[in-house]
């Protein structure tokens, strides 16, 4: 039997990535997965790995910033699958490059806050009615190192947007505890992403890599695990924590 066995979980941003890592762990481990994303061709990509491999999955599309598209690719996931046990908010993005503070734009700004924090809000916010009518349910979102400790040369506006992510984590946590709702936060640091494998040259990861204790930089599917582990009954006593998937980095 495996771990997540019966369970449905939506996976945010999931079409590459750290999400794609993360619905393929979960549907390994028994679970019905909605993926989700903007790239058709990844997205199916995605879903035809997981039936592959025995698993169920569908997809769903929708503008994780707008409240009535999320809504709409929730009905949908309850009309495939069942209702949503599993949320993970990963969907996010930073559309405003490094820089000081005061050449951030309005524009940019708002559109990290809304790729990060707005959504993760609003997706939360469409499943966690659900949740707590079943009196029960498992919510992990994602921040990231920028959110946790700030260094030279720092993404402002999304470091901004992921501590909010924290703060949300954290409130949630204390107002769904007594609906049997676990909610928990991850942090990563610098994950070989495909998009990173293709932006970091091969000497920039060699060093990135040395500031870390462990040799190496992150890989998705270190973030899966640290996903799949939060929303086991391994982790039943566990809400509210930030865990940090960042391979023993302290810089800052």
């Amino acid at each position: 039997m495996g771990m997540l066995d019966g369970k449905v979980a939506l996976v945010t941003g999931s079409s590459r990535g750290i999400g794609a890592a993360i619905a393929r762990r979960f549907a390994r481990h028994g679970a019905k997965v909605a993926v989700h994303g903007r790239d058709a061709a990844a997205l199916a990509a995605v879903h035809t790995e997981i039936e592959g491999m025995g698993g169920r999955a569908i997809q769903v599309t929708g503008d994780v910033t707008s409240f009535a598209a999320i809504e709409a690719m929730r009905h949908a996931i309850e009309q495939e699958l069942g209702p949503i046990d599993i949320l993970v908010a990963n969907a996010g993005g930073n559309p405003v490059p490094p820089g000081p503070i005061e050449a951030i734009s309005e524009e940019g700004w708002r559109a990290a806050v809304d790729a990060n924090l707005t959504a993760t809000f609003l997706t939360i916010k469409s499943v966690l009615p659900g949740m707590k009518q079943r009196n029960g349910g498992d919510i992990v979102t994602i921040s990231s190192m920028a959110g946790r400790r700030p260094h030279a040369g720092s993404p402002v506006a999304y470091a901004a947007a992921k501590a909010g992510i924290v703060i949300l984590t954290q409130n949630l946590a204390l107002q769904a505890g007594h609906h049997g709702i676990r909610v928990n936060c991850i942090a990563p640091e610098t994950i070989l992403t495909e998009g990173n494998m293709e932006r970091l040259p091969e000497m920039l990861r060699d060093r990135l890599a040395e500031l870390h204790p462990l040799g190496r930089l992150g890989t998705p599917e270190d973030v899966a695990g640290a996903a799949l582990f939060l929303v086991s009954e391994d982790a039943g006593w566990i809400t509210g924590v930030v865990l940090e998937v960042a391979g023993g980095g302290m810089q800052g």
